[in-house]
């Protein structure tokens, strides 16, 4: 399976890219600097330079020609103001989605974010404005012709990975390890039975590969 990942470079997308590839799979994407093409060359993941924002609807299709799935997993991080949010989260994975139909790639997954998060906190202007574009995001894919998956992880962690997982259509917010985040993308790619859903996906109990057997399972039977 080959695969085009936007935010290759970032916390999410490099390890999903790792995690492809250790499975023998294909993984590609643009960025936007030389230094992130060797960076990531060291730990054998391929990329090419390339603005996912500057670069057309045309443009981004052809660089994705020949891919079996898309993921998108870019953020704007908080840089750049609202704009950036607006430009990455917000219409970012519409733009994608468009890209792929030209492509003629259905399978897209979407890094999304918990509805919830951090409501315990002050949340400010520019967070609210983030939640929104996400959800904005989320609907854009929801009306495509795609087999999409939409994956909400909660709070994002550098802890190395458990494999264990809560996954489903409803959790609690809590936290996560990157590394668990991608290896569940790889399940859900490697299972093409599961798609159309919004899935929220937390550290848990359960090993990620049954989590992802539990879901195909139910979708079987729908």
């Amino acid at each position: 399976m080959k695969v085009f990942v936007i935010g290759i470079a970032g916390g999410v997308g490099r390890r999903l890219a790792k995690a492809l590839i250790a499975q023998g799979h294909q993984a590609n994407g643009p960025v936007r600097r030389p230094e992130q093409i060797a960076a990531l060359a060291r730990n054998g993941v391929p990329s090419f330079q390339g603005d996912f924002l500057a670069m057309s609807t045309e443009e981004i299709a052809q660089a994705m020609s020949g891919s079996d799935a898309i993921v998108f997993t870019a953020g704007a991080g908080g840089k750049g103001g609202m704009a950036a949010t607006t430009a990455i989260d917000g219409a970012g994975p519409g733009k994608l989605a468009r890209a792929a139909g030209q492509a003629g790639i259905k399978r897209f997954v979407l890094v999304s974010v918990f509805p919830e998060a951090w409501r315990e906190r002050h949340i400010n202007e520019n967070f609210e404005h983030y939640m929104a574009q996400k959800k904005r995001a989320e609907i854009d894919l929801v009306n495509s012709d795609l087999d999409w998956v939409i994956l909400r992880p909660s709070a994002l962690t550098n802890e190395p990975g458990t494999g264990l997982v809560d996954l489903g259509l409803a959790q609690i917010h809590n936290e996560i390890a990157r590394d668990d985040v991608a290896a569940t993308i790889v399940e859900l790619l490697e299972t093409p039975k599961i798609g159309r859903i919004i899935l929220e996906v937390t550290g848990g109990g359960t090993a990620i590969g049954v989590a992802v057997d539990a879901l195909a399972r139910s979708a079987a039977k729908a």
